[in-house]
């Protein structure tokens, strides 16, 4: 297994198949395995699979990005629609606030990162790709509302699943020397 984690790479070419129900279950078991602080389980999981669900979710991200700029380019316009359409599948990874006085939020954020790596390391395991992405719409206060989430929710990244429709390239490991220190003098 640590051979796995250690030569696992992220594919932003990916291609149909995704994960089975099956498989999806085995993955968000695991992904449901993260640490969790006081037990709370803040994680929350949207999947979009299938032309008419990806379309749902480019339309999400076009009405978000539409209420923080009504006079969007039409090029902007089409990108979003097409952002989900880069895999057969793709998961909202949402970190949802529970209100804890021993819990602060970040450590919500953490464990549902925590989740979404087990998943993509699940995911890699099978044989399939991913790519974690991220980026404005992340923090888009709309797109949450579209989403019925929370103002206090975050939205931890987008998760892109499917077959490698390239080659994987393994990466060079980086030298744990250059960013483990054990002490301090």
């Amino acid at each position: 297994m640590l051979d796995k984690i250690i030569n696992r790479v992220s594919c932003g070419k990916l291609q149909k198949p995704a994960p089975s129900q099956q498989e999806m279950e085995l993955l968000f078991q695991a992904a449901l395995r993260a640490p969790d602080h006081k037990g709370l389980k803040p994680w929350q999981y949207f999947v979009f699979q299938g032309e008419k669900q990806l379309e749902k979710l480019g339309q999400l991200f076009l009405d978000a990005s539409l209420l923080d700029n009504s006079e969007l380019e039409q090029a902007k316009r089409a990108r979003l629609l097409s952002l989900p359409h880069r895999a057969p599948m793709v998961i909202v990874a949402v970190a949802k606030h529970q209100a804890h006085e021993k819990v602060p939020h970040v450590e919500e954020i953490l464990s549902t990162g925590a989740g979404v790596q087990n998943l993509i390391l699940g995911a890699f395991d099978l044989g399939y790709g991913a790519y974690w992405r991220s980026g404005p719409l992340c923090f888009n206060p709309h797109l949450k509302s579209l989403l019925n989430l929370a103002e206090q929710d975050s939205i931890v990244g987008f998760v892109y699943l499917g077959t490698p429709s390239i080659e994987l390239k393994s990466k060079p490991i980086p030298n744990t020397g250059d960013f483990v220190q054990y002490g301090i003098d």
